[in-house]
């Protein structure tokens, strides 16, 4: 919402006030600020007076002029095709700063040209607000603008605009009148609005118009008529409030309808009333109706939708659009207002599939039942000031909303013990006043009237935000706990996995929980249904997600579209499914490497073994070692069936990791996925430490070959049976093929370390574990020792 400062002013004062200081209390009351800017943003602006306008001897286009601005006589070059001796104009002297540069003298075509003649769109003025003779020329004054004046103050172009992105509850401040309100808070000055002063004729509405509701989606609709209007041109404060706040002038009629919407935050239509006939009624659309909108749109409506008839056909889409058959046209003489209050979801769905407007946005958040009566009756006001309308006496009025203020009673203790202030009776009541909220105090007891504007406002809670808020919580004494604190459980083994996987040197990524519904399937042979949102924001966020890995590759895409090669990502999420209509939510991690990455002074590229070593130590540190396996079983088509394997701890399936089929990406990228609910529903053994032994180790090579079809993983479980006792580790060191090892074999060197707490080892006490090891490997995988 934009906080017009003229417009603000005219409701409570604000004119001696900074804009940068009312911009940073109006964020210290919670109103986040997008954007300060002037109206017109030009410098060294004057009125002059053409005196003198002949063509230029040497060109068809171009005049010379000479410009009285008081003080002295300019001469001019100027080649609007409207600049002509006797006119007013706005003079952009030497020095001029314009939006589109600074405007210096200078010679053209031989003739001196000491500033320029400007039209409103080169002051800053965006063209989609102005006439179409304000752009193709300059701009004429009227024939009393005072020569030598600042033009910007003569035409109320003096104005700084505050773009308020306002949370969705504060409707209230979807207005200039309900901006004020908030204002004052924040100045502590009074709030004027607006009078109602206008008079009526001897013709009563009741005798000429019928009022029908036939749905129970309209909450209140109130109608009056205006007659013998003079459709023209609004006053420049009309056109220019309008500008401001982001709405382009129309005509008088139609600028009214607007200006009452942005100054109350009540949108109202008008209609033609000799086209409208003797009856107005609102009802639920019919499947498959029809209405063409003022914008000359066919629109084709549901049942779902609020359409205004005319007793018979639609006229007007509800709280979004009005008809084009009773739109305000230059012939409109006699006009019908309606004001009313629409229910917010019919009014949501229904822009949502035909427009969002500035009158939607107001009836989705939900208006005020007595600004509904105040806007149609200021309407009626500024009609007969500035359209000559003449007013018939009576109202059609249906409502069933409140129209009372609601009475909240609160205690001083609860508000206290809610923020944690030590406020007094006399800074409560002082609070209610500044919000301009009616207030009695019996034994700390605060017995508050919320005025209807408030529709935020229902419940002690929301009282008391507002005491918080307007006494500011920077005003809260800082203090300690003054109790015992223990440190929490609830995600403990989560942060204590992202501790692993960032000492591991991974990034930890967050991604959005939905996806494309064609990637959902992907990275699992899990059979499952589909979860999709019923009003997706984009085609790319339809599903909710089974794996995180897809969201892990899209991350991946996005850095290599910035040349950034080396990835090392992991994600803790949940991942989706359906399965017999029940929803299952599954806390998962998934990890991603790709490229190089840093070993001391080396640098290394990913592979296969890297990432199974990254599944090895985080399981070693979480308590798995020694309990899990890997195994080779049927992959999902993404995976590399050659380089994957699933995790098995205790003889269930965890999780899995591998290499992308080739067929995806051309590049070397590893991923890894576990299901955490899965891993910590399997009891981890207990983690022991115990000092380093300070005696050497002794590491032996052993070579097997063996049929390609024998897994490295089996071996090594061979060998750890075998070595026993001294035997700290195992680890496949050289995988070698060739036609020379027999067709169908392969060879694996593995390393073996041996250490001991209690001495140095020798050779003649490994030598017999080094030969239970091979005997084993021979016996239960048909190896053959191979010599180096």
């Amino acid at each position: 919402m934009k906080l017009s400062r003229k417009f603000v002013n005219d409701y409570t004062k604000i004119d001696d006030i900074d804009t940068s200081y009312l911009t940073l209390e109006m964020v210290r009351i919670g109103n986040e600020s997008e954007s300060t800017k002037t109206l017109v943003s030009a410098t060294k602006l004057v009125i002059g007076h053409i005196i003198e306008c002949t063509p230029h001897p040497t060109s068809d286009h171009l005049n010379l002029c000479k410009v009285d601005i008081k003080s002295e006589v300019l001469n001019i070059v100027c080649g609007a095709p409207n600049v002509r001796k006797g006119i007013k104009v706005i003079v952009a002297l030497d020095g001029c700063v314009l939006p589109k540069g600074t405007i210096k003298k200078s010679i053209i075509l031989g003739h001196e040209s000491n500033g320029m003649l400007c039209a409103l769109d080169e002051l800053g003025i965006e063209q989609k607000y102005l006439k179409k003779e304000d752009i193709d020329g300059i701009s004429e004054l009227p024939s009393d603008a005072p020569i030598g004046e600042d033009p910007i103050k003569y035409l109320e172009l003096d104005d700084e605009i505050i773009d308020f992105e306002l949370t969705s509850n504060r409707a209230d401040l979807l207005s200039e009148l309900g901006l004020a309100y908030e204002v004052s808070a924040i100045t502590d000055r009074e709030v004027k609005e607006p009078k109602i002063d206008y008079e009526q004729i001897n013709k009563n509405i009741e005798d000429e118009l019928n009022l029908k509701v036939d749905t129970d989606n309209v909450f209140t609709f109130l109608t009056k008529k205006v007659i013998n209007v003079e459709i023209k041109e609004s006053p420049n404060f009309i056109k220019n409030r309008l500008i401001a706040c982001g709405i382009r002038p129309i005509n008088n009629v139609v600028d009214i309808s607007n200006y009452v919407m942005l100054e109350t935050g009540q949108p109202l239509h008008f209609y033609d009333a000799d086209r409208l006939g003797n009856t107005i009624s609102a009802r639920m659309a019919h499947d498959g109706e029809k209405v063409t909108t003022l914008d000359n749109n066919e629109r084709i409506l549901s049942s779902s939708d609020i359409v205004i008839t005319n007793g018979k056909d639609a006229i007007g889409l509800a709280g979004v659009m009005g008809g084009l058959s009773t739109e305000i046209e230059k012939t409109t003489k006699n006009v019908v207002i309606e004001s009313a209050i629409f229910k917010p979801l019919n009014i949501r769905n229904t822009s949502k599939k035909i427009l969002r407007s500035e009158a939607s946005s107001r009836y989705e958040k939900g208006l005020d039942v007595n600004r509904c009566y105040y806007a149609i009756e200021r309407a009626c006001t500024l009609l007969s000031m500035y359209a000559g309308g003449k007013v018939y006496k009576g109202m059609l009025e249906y409502n069933t909303l409140d129209r009372n203020n609601k009475e909240i009673d609160i205690s001083l203790d609860k508000i206290n013990s809610v923020l944690g202030y030590k406020l007094t009776i006399e800074d409560v009541l002082d609070v209610f006043r500044k919000l301009k909220f009616e207030v009695t105090e019996k034994n700390n007891i605060f017995k508050v009237s919320v005025p209807t504007r408030r529709v935020d406002i229902s419940i002690e809670e929301d009282l008391i935000e507002e005491v918080g808020r307007i006494y500011g919580v920077d005003n809260i004494e800082s203090t300690l706990p003054n109790f015992e604190t223990l440190p929490g459980n609830f995600d403990r083994k989560p942060r204590i996995i992202r501790n692993i996987m960032r000492s591991l040197g991974f990034n930890e990524v967050i991604t959005y929980s939905l996806i494309n519904e064609k990637d959902v399937f992907k990275f699992t042979n899990d059979e499952f249904g589909l979860i999709q949102v019923s009003s997706p924001l984009s085609e790319d966020k339809t599903t909710l997600r089974h794996s995180l890995i897809t969201s892990l590759l899209s991350v991946y895409d996005y850095n290599k579209a910035r040349n950034i090669k080396d990835l090392s990502i992991f994600e803790i999420g949940k991942g989706f499914s359906k399965i017999n209509s029940e929803i299952i939510e599954e806390n998962l991690l998934s990890a991603l490497v790709t490229g190089r990455y840093n070993k001391g002074i080396e640098i290394n590229n990913y592979d296969f073994y890297i990432m199974k070593g990254i599944v090895e130590e985080l399981l070693e540190r979480l308590g798995y070692k020694n309990r899990y396996t890997f195994e080779v079983r049927e992959f999902a088509c993404e995976m590399n069936p050659y380089q994957s394997a699933y995790i098995n701890i205790n003889g269930t399936i965890v999780g899995y990791f591998g290499k992308i089929n080739p067929s995806l990406y051309k590049e070397d990228i590893y991923v890894m996925e576990i299901n955490l609910n899965t891993l910590f529903g399997i009891n981890s053994g207990k983690i022991k430490f115990k000092e380093f032994t300070k005696y050497p180790s002794i590491t032996k090579d052993l070579s097997f070959i063996v049929n390609k079809d024998v897994l490295c993983d089996n071996i090594i479980t061979t060998i750890r049976k075998n070595g026993k006792g001294t035997l700290k580790s195992v680890n496949a060191v050289d995988y070698y093929e060739d036609e020379s090892l027999g067709d169908g074999k392969k060879a694996i060197t593995f390393k073996l370390t041996f250490e001991s707490f209690d001495k140095t080892l020798t050779d003649e006490e490994i030598n017999p574990l080094i030969d239970n090891v091979v005997s084993a490997v021979i016996k239960n995988h048909n190896g053959i020792l191979r010599d180096k």
